[in-house]
């Protein structure tokens, strides 16, 4: 009980934020104005049949320019598994992006970004893939994505490498954004999203099609998110299979 009361306060430290955030469990090329600062945080519940474990990361973002950033990802983790149980700080994260593409029109917006993700092998030796492995990782994608005043629709592909492990994997995502009320100033909106992400471990021959759905509630200058992801496709050991993951997130932009 007590890793839920420590999730909600983490959640609602963040309260207030911009008005409309990146889609859940996916990315987005769209970025705020430079020299702006983001704290934000994306609370994942993941069951498994190995168990469960409460992945609670504080990340500050920072944006030099326009069409860059650069990130610092501090998560805290608590797990419950068949083999381990305990709590402690997972895999320091940083981030960087640049968006290298950008072609406006009226009423619409069309942006390409370059990403690095670096996994800092901080965190305890669980096996938990983008959570706590206590091994470099290094990820490298390209994220690109349309957004209009009445839909949004994101992509992503990338890799994962891990010289010192076998958790290297080819990844892509889709997500599609849905606003269910009029732009309107001051900002009042809610979004639904639908995230499709595909991960293929090919030194483990695992295979996983994950979707899920999102609801985000924006006012002002305050949003929430909530997400629940399940498996549409998994060809890994029945031991190691997804049941769910839940997803609880805000930001803050100053």
């Amino acid at each position: 009980m007590k890793y839920y009361i420590f999730l909600v306060v983490v959640v609602f430290a963040f309260a207030k934020a911009t008005p409309q955030g990146p889609p859940i469990t996916s990315d987005k090329p769209i970025m705020l104005g430079g020299k702006s600062f983001t704290a934000k945080t994306l609370t994942e519940i993941r069951n498994t049949e190995r168990g469960t474990s409460v992945y609670v990361p504080v990340m500050l973002h920072y944006l030099p320019t326009s069409n860059s950033l650069v990130a610092l990802h501090l998560p805290y983790i608590s797990y419950d598994l068949s083999d381990n149980q305990g709590n402690a700080l997972a895999d320091i994260k940083l981030l960087g992006k640049y968006q290298f593409y950008r072609k406006d029109g009226t009423g619409k917006t069309f942006r390409m970004v370059a990403k690095t993700l670096q996994s800092l092998p901080t965190g305890k030796e669980l096996d938990l893939m983008e959570l706590s492995t206590g091994k470099y990782a290094g990820y490298y994608g390209v994220v690109a994505g349309l957004e209009t005043l009445k839909y949004g629709i994101s992509s992503e592909i990338g890799y994962n490498h891990m010289p010192d492990g076998t958790l290297d994997e080819l990844r892509t995502k889709l997500g599609f954004g849905l606003p269910l009320l009029k732009p309107q100033y001051p900002n009042k909106q809610i979004n639904l999203y639908f995230e499709y992400t595909s991960s293929w471990l090919h030194e483990r021959n695992w295979y996983q099609l994950l979707y899920a759905q999102g609801i985000q509630y924006a006012r002002k200058n305050i949003t929430f998110d909530l997400a629940l992801q399940l498996p549409l496709v998994q060809d890994i050991p029945v031991t190691r299979a997804l049941n769910y993951s839940v997803f609880l997130g805000t930001r803050y932009t100053f």
